[in-house]
């Protein structure tokens, strides 16, 4: 008897292709992951919306008591500076939650799982989260600086201010202005002062990776050093007392509305918002080290 023919293998199954095309994720990718993130909370909404709310309104305050006085002493938008003081509580509470809030609610592992690249993950958070704060604040302390503008301008300047060195550069053939420097640094340079803060408590975050400790952290490094000298009397702690004044964070966002607590009168505060921004840069290469070398 013959053998039976042998039977040809039956073809392979073809395999599944996906008819979502495959690309090479780039910074562009994690950039609009984050900002469908940070948008579609609902507390980022609302603190940025606080945020404004106290600034405009505290401004808005200041602007309308000083205005009933025949002269108040003080450069035309120096009373924006009340309301951003405040305002800038909201930034920084929400520069920590933009990352602490994924350690917290495990969120961050899937983050890392989407996209490996632990550096591009924590650039993608700092780019979108400081081109928010700054444009928000921007149009609060721009929105602030026109009132003070519009309700102030009109004072009658008595001739001995002109000697004041807090009023330098404020009084022209004896009215109040402000010049280009006052507009700059009470618009473009407090909203860098206040979105920088803001970074500097994201990086905090991702050091910490806890809410509380993060924000407690933030709040000590900007009232702590006023806070310290207050209680330093004598005339032995009189030089500590100043430096820490001077250099203080608080300091530099009064010197951008030229209104130093300490130091040269006529102060302008971008030295000091240099500084600022070095302690952020710290920050983040630290935040950097720790997440690319400990796990999620």
């Amino acid at each position: 008897m013959t053998a039976p023919a042998q039977m040809p293998p039956p073809p392979p199954a073809p395999g599944y292709a996906s008819p979502i095309p495959v690309v090479r994720t780039h910074l562009g990718h994690a950039l609009a992951s984050e900002w469908t993130k940070i948008k579609s909370v609902r507390s980022t909404v609302w603190t940025l919306v606080l945020m404004f709310v106290i600034t405009v309104g505290i401004g808005l305050l200041f602007a309308v008591a000083l205005a009933s006085d025949d002269y108040v002493g003080w450069p035309l938008l120096a009373g924006g500076f009340f309301g951003v003081m405040l305002g800038q509580l909201c930034i920084m509470t929400l520069g920590v939650l933009v990352i602490s809030s994924e350690y917290g609610t495990g969120m961050m592992r899937t983050t890392l799982t989407a996209c490996p690249h632990r550096g591009r993950v924590l650039m993608a958070k700092t780019v979108v989260f400081f081109s928010l704060a700054f444009v928000m604040t921007l149009v609060a302390t721009t929105l602030t600086s026109l009132i003070h503008s519009s309700l102030l301008g009109d004072q009658d300047i008595p001739h001995y201010a002109a000697q004041d060195p807090y009023m330098e550069g404020s009084i022209e053939n004896g009215e109040l202005v402000a010049t280009a420097g006052h507009w700059m640094g009470a618009t473009v340079g407090a909203s860098l002062y206040v979105s920088l803060l803001g970074v500097l408590g994201l990086a905090l975050g991702a050091l910490l990776r806890h809410s509380a400790g993060a924000i407690t952290t933030l709040i000590g490094l900007v009232m702590l050093p006023l806070i310290a000298a207050m209680f330093m009397v004598g005339e032995s702690m009189e030089t500590v007392r100043e430096k820490l004044i001077e250099y203080s964070l608080l300091n530099g966002l009064a010197s951008l509305y030229r209104l130093p607590m300490e130091g040269d009168d006529t102060a302008t505060g971008w030295p000091l918002l240099g500084m600022l921004a070095g302690i952020t840069v710290a920050a983040l290469i630290g935040a950097y080290a720790r997440l690319t070398s400990t796990d999620a």
